[in-house]
């Protein structure tokens, strides 16, 4: 995809809060664009775009907000109950933006014992948990028939888990670390336990992004394949962007129309989820993080742009419980994990933790029903009476 501007950062741009006087923030010439939007007509990336570049927020975020009721008019809002396990810290590749591996011979580098994995997901189904968000490094040495093994015993012992597992990068790595063919490495993990594909490893799907940041790790290319290879098996995955970092407001566009296209081909992306870029304790620590405005109107744009993606979900743990509950009025439906453990983003120094009740709560109080669901939005708990007045 052809690039929509010059390679200046995102934070070079956008203004600054300072830089932007409170009448410049209503833009009535992106109004056509939302109402094509809303009505249901695809945008065009220089529509997107443009979309990004305006700092109406709120005209942005309304339009948004009628199309996600549009796409989810029941009176339900959703969550589910996972933890993410990360089964090793020791990784292969090198990315500026991450806190949290370890290279092989450092001091705290991990392969989690199976014991410390069990009881890690039985902590999980006494919460009423049904899916592990199971992930790691690229680890240098570990066989296929390692994952297969792990995927076997957990499947055996858990079989009302669902394995959200591996991400795309992991996969890629698999493939390339033991010769073997990447829709052979997908088929035997799916057989051997794997239900579904997290969509981690994204960042930004635009090569010069991913190349300035990371080292010996997928580019956009190889990361949408293992998607779409997966999708022709059969599987479904999710979808994510982290962005807020050196990528312009131009390649966040390119990153939803790749999205966009593959789900176009294979239909096999269940939700998108989006958030900011993590700072602290990176290789990256000098980049400004971009801020709750920045957050809401990137994941309103995203529900209006992806108009295949039937789900999108709010992300309260990098953006704190407010904001998260007012990303319901911008774009999402779902208020994501209960999130027992998370260890790659609190690397990096943000730690939100909300409990089961208080997301039940901040459904409720944006005035809908909290209903539970499963990686596929199924609601898989009892459906509350609804008392009309």
């Amino acid at each position: 995809m052809k690039p929509l501007t010059d390679n200046r950062t995102a934070r070079e741009t956008t203004p600054s809060k300072r830089s932007i006087e409170p009448h410049s923030l209503v833009d009535l010439s992106i109004r056509p664009l939302l109402d094509k939007a809303v009505a249901g007509e695809r945008l065009s990336p220089e529509e997107g775009l443009r979309l990004l570049e305006s700092h109406d927020l709120h005209a942005i975020g309304r339009a948004a907000h009628e199309v996600t009721q549009r796409l989810h008019p029941e009176p339900y809002r959703t969550f589910n109950i996972d933890r993410n396990i990360n089964y090793t810290n020791v990784c292969a590749a090198v990315c500026d933006f991450c806190a949290f591996y370890r290279k092989a011979n450092d001091g705290d580098a991990y392969v989690l014992d199976r014991d410390v994995l069990y009881q890690k997901i039985e902590e999980t189904v006494q919460l009423g948990g049904d899916q592990i968000l199971l992930q790691g490094g690229n680890h240098p040495s570990l066989p296929l028939e390692w994952y297969e093994e792990l995927l076997r015993d957990l499947r055996h012992r858990f079989p009302q888990v669902n394995l959200h597992a591996f991400s795309a990068a992991e996969l890629w790595h698999f493939h390339k670390l033991n010769k073997i063919p990447l829709e052979e490495v997908l088929r035997r993990l799916k057989q051997a336990g794997m239900g579904s594909l997290p969509g981690g490893g994204a960042e930004i799907l635009v090569d010069r992004v991913r190349e300035a940041i990371t080292k010996n790790k997928v580019l956009t290319e190889e990361w949408l394949q293992v998607h779409r290879v997966w999708h022709q098996l059969g599987g479904r995955s999710t979808a994510t962007m982290m962005f807020g970092h050196i990528e312009t407001l131009a390649e966040r566009i390119e990153h939803l129309e790749r999205l966009r296209q593959l789900q176009d081909e294979t239909n096999g992306f269940t939700a998108f989820i989006c958030w900011t870029f993590q700072a602290d304790h990176t290789q990256m620590s000098h980049v400004p993080e971009a801020g709750a405005f920045d957050y809401l109107k990137t994941q309103a744009v995203a529900r209006l742009y992806l108009d295949n993606v039937p789900n999108i979900q709010s992300s309260w743990v990098t953006q704190g419980p407010t904001i998260g509950q007012l990303a319901l009025f911008f774009g999402a439906n779902d208020m994501g994990s209960l999130m027992i453990e998370e260890n790659v983003v609190s690397a990096a120094g943000t730690v939100h933790h909300l409990t089961l009740d208080q997301i039940k709560q901040a459904i409720r109080e944006a005035g809908y029903i909290p209903r539970q669901r499963n990686v596929y939005y199924q609601y898989i708990d009892q459906e509350p009476s609804i008392t009309l007045v």
